[in-house]
């Protein structure tokens, strides 16, 4: 093996290595599977008291909401769960979400997070996992 190949192959495993720990660091910053439980049902809390919003959860089964947004959230922060829900587009098709609906359900995050103490930077990261998946639940 030259010395090019063991180069591309430490950077790559270096690399991989250097997601991987991201993505755990997000996980354990979210307290692990107990605390992104937690974090969802103070979310949970947070839109039944949202005017903008309840509207949309009214006939929900929250129980099971509750299950698949911690599950969803764990994977996506890395953690060992598997998100057995439906994709995005077929969770929302019909329910009309605006884009202030929308914000209005990330500032219900935002402060479930504040409120479990979970700091900005992972805030932020957890967020633009997020993201992307607005134009799968907008306008639908």
């Amino acid at each position: 093996m030259n010395m090019m190949t063991r180069l591309v192959g430490l950077l790559a495993g270096c690399m991989l290595f250097m997601a991987t720990a991201q993505a755990n660091s997000l996980y354990q910053d979210l307290g692990e599977q107990e605390g992104i439980a937690n974090l969802v049902e103070e979310l949970l809390f947070n839109i039944a008291d949202d005017r903008r919003i309840r509207h949309h959860f009214a006939d929900t089964d929250m129980e099971r909401l509750h299950r698949m947004l911690t599950e969803q959230i764990c994977e996506l922060a890395g953690g060992p769960c598997t998100y057995s829900g439906d994709d995005m587009v077929t969770s929302h098709t019909g329910m009309g979400v605006t884009r202030a609906d929308f914000n209005a359900l990330v500032e219900n995050l935002q402060l479930a997070m504040d409120d479990h103490g979970i700091s900005v930077g992972a805030q932020n990261r957890l967020l633009a996992l997020l993201a992307p998946m607005h134009h799968e639940i907008v306008g639908l």
